[in-house]
């Protein structure tokens, strides 16, 4: 009998290590919120706070691509929060555009890395559960199982990058591939911001519901989508 695939988070390691980021993300938060307070209101007012940011000319554009490129090679902040920021301060169209050219260079730096230093950067970089699911997927299955690996919400897509980079693919294949797998869940994300920025509410709610949604089943079923995209063709 084989034995079981492994499973995302399934170490008490990891999942301590995903409860204290997000005790500590949401302790930042709570603080930034009291501390900077009258920016938040002056935050509040979208016309104001994008004014504000045309004032930085190709600067404000310059610091989010540069933010959004950072995040994934460093992952200090989820990259869709970015996205959502971008939506509102941009709008859908240009906050899609400079997250898309984020993430292609930050993918490409990721997937650079981790050939450039091997196996041993990526071990230090990945989250030991996430590698032990993916590693060597890419490889057996090829792009277009990892287009979708991309395409799902819920899934590392920063970790997939890193372990991506092991394969003998083309660089240039891979950077495209992560870009236009990943930039649907990034023009939602802008969209989203962009609706709370021109005050519909109710339909920013909604589609945050059905980001959050997509995102719990694929983050639920991460495993049996491997498993199921690895057998493919077999």
């Amino acid at each position: 009998m084989a034995p079981d695939p492994p499973r995302l988070f399934a170490s008490p390691r990891a999942r301590r290590r995903v409860l204290v980021h997000l005790l500590l993300g949401g302790l930042l938060l709570a603080g930034a919120t009291i501390l900077f307070r009258r920016q938040v209101v002056f935050l509040a007012d979208a016309e104001a706070a994008r004014a504000y940011v045309r004032g930085f000319g190709v600067w404000a554009p310059l610091a989010l691509i540069v933010l959004q490129a950072l995040q994934v090679v460093l992952a200090p902040v989820p990259g869709q929060v970015l996205a959502a920021v971008a939506g509102y301060l941009f709008g859908p169209w240009l906050g899609t555009l400079y997250n898309v050219i984020g993430i292609g260079i930050g993918s490409t730096a990721a997937f650079w890395l981790s050939r450039r230093f091997g196996r041993a950067y990526v071990e230090r970089m990945v989250a030991e559960d996430a590698l032990a699911t993916f590693d060597g997927f890419v490889e057996r299955r090829g792009l277009l199982s990892l287009f979708v690996l991309f395409l799902l919400p819920g899934l590392p897509d920063d970790a997939i990058c890193f372990v991506g980079g092991l394969t003998p693919i083309p660089l240039r294949k891979l950077a495209v591939v992560a870009v236009v797998g990943r930039a649907p869940a990034f023009f939602l994300a802008n969209v989203l911001g962009d609706l709370l920025a021109t005050g519909n509410t109710e339909m920013a709610v909604g589609l945050l519901v059905l980001i959050t949604g997509l995102s719990v089943l694929g983050y639920a079923n991460r495993d049996r989508i491997a498993d199921r995209l690895d057998g493919w063709r077999r």
